[in-house]
């Protein structure tokens, strides 16, 4: 009938939209997903970033830093919100060569606190109040140097050179209005998660998470891919060594042994090996010329007298003292009197105002040090000539 389709045109139809609808759909994953070997290549380089990383917040925090192995898997920023239900502190890593892209890491607000505490000579116990400037500034400078010694990592990895542009801290409530501006895109686009289990000592058994856009996941596989295939060994094939070239040697010779006079029978000797009965000797290749096994080499006529000596005058010599030092009496020396020490950690430093008073490691009216160039010499008093301070020495310190 005119104007009315088959079954088979109908079939045909519904197979090739079933077919676009398919191959969009296998677009769309293949965006949003890596696969097994990317997967596992964002595994491992991450793994060995954050292992150099952990050593260097160990050093800042002085305690103990263990980073566990890293579970990487995909995430939204509605999953993300879930999974974070306090503020939490976004840490925006940029790269400005070898790499192309950023990517975010995710601390805990409380987590920011200690470790920012223990950076200032704390315990990791002052961690009350809101989070300020201060904790975020103290972070950004951790995070740059965790960040910079995992890229020196990379580098080794990608055998080229890569760097990253100083970190960027800020906090994030993950449940409340964002700023965009201070997240970065790829976050409003399903993204790869890098999660991490960090313990610092006995006051941090957390995670923090990193995370990827999908495009900067395969870059970073691919470059992988691409440093691997260069440093790859080369192919073994067969190489015609050359033969060395043996000359005959006397199945025995004949040597002479230095510390008896006489000679001594023995096999072929192994080069590189002493000789019993004596140390190491020259290896003679060939044959000894005119010699016979059992008979002793010649010795020549040697004319051997005792040493002589000049005897020596009991001459007393005078060190000429004076005259030498003349050369360096106008060599000036610094001077320092110093009237104590004291230990301040950072954060009292920081909490220094004009009036505030040191307490210093000396007592009043106790002999003050005085030092010739950083080196202890002499104990003194202070006085007062007319309007200036002065020393009197009480004490030359041998």
């Amino acid at each position: 009938m005119d104007g009315m389709l088959s079954q088979e045109e109908i079939n045909a139809l519904l197979g090739s939209i079933e077919d676009d609808s398919s191959a969009n759909e296998t677009t769309s994953d293949q965006s949003d997903s890596l696969t097994a070997d990317e997967k596992d290549a964002v595994g491992e380089i991450s793994n060995i970033s954050m292992g150099t990383a952990a050593t260097t917040l160990s050093t800042l925090v002085n305690n103990k830093v263990v980073i566990t192995t890293p579970v990487v898997s995909y995430s939204t920023w509605d999953n993300l919100s879930q999974e974070y239900g306090k503020p939490c502190v976004f840490i925006q890593i940029s790269y400005r060569e070898g790499l192309d892209g950023n990517n975010v890491l995710i601390l805990k607000e409380s987590d920011v606190k200690i470790i920012t505490d223990l950076m200032m000579g704390g315990d990791g116990t002052n961690v009350e109040g809101e989070l300020s400037e201060l904790h975020l500034s103290a972070i950004s400078e951790a995070m740059n140097q965790m960040m910079g010694s995992a890229s020196t990592s990379l580098s080794s990895m990608l055998e080229k050179k890569v760097d990253i542009s100083p970190p960027i801290a800020s906090l994030i409530d993950l449940h409340g209005d964002v700023d965009e501006t201070m997240i970065s895109d790829f976050l409003k686009q399903p993204f790869v998660k890098v999660a991490f289990r960090m313990e610092i000592g006995d006051l941090v058994d957390s995670h923090i998470m990193q995370l990827y856009p999908f495009d900067f996941a395969r870059d970073l596989f691919r470059k992988f891919s691409e440093s691997g295939s260069n440093s790859e060994p080369q192919q073994v094939g067969k190489v015609e060594e050359p033969t060395p070239q043996v000359q005959p040697m006397n199945q025995q010779t004949v040597t002479a042994n230095p510390m008896t006079g006489g000679q001594q029978m023995m096999g072929q000797p192994i080069p590189g090996q002493p000789m019993p009965g004596y140390g190491t000797v020259p290896m003679y290749q060939g044959q000894m010329p005119n010699m016979q096994i059992g008979q002793m080499m010649p010795m020549q006529d040697v004319n051997v007298q005792p040493a002589q000596f000049q005897a020596f005058n009991n001459i007393s010599t005078q060190v000429p003292g004076q005259e030498n030092i003349d050369l360096i009496m106008d060599v000036p020396l610094e001077v320092t009197v110093e009237l104590g020490r004291t230990n301040k950690s950072i954060k009292e430093i920081l909490d220094f105002t004009p009036g505030t008073i040191i307490e210093l490691n000396k007592l009043a009216g106790e002999p003050i040090d005085v030092l010739v160039n950083g080196k202890f010499v002499a104990k003194g008093e202070v006085v007062v000539i007319e309007e200036c301070f002065g020393i009197r020495v009480t004490e030359i310190v041998k």
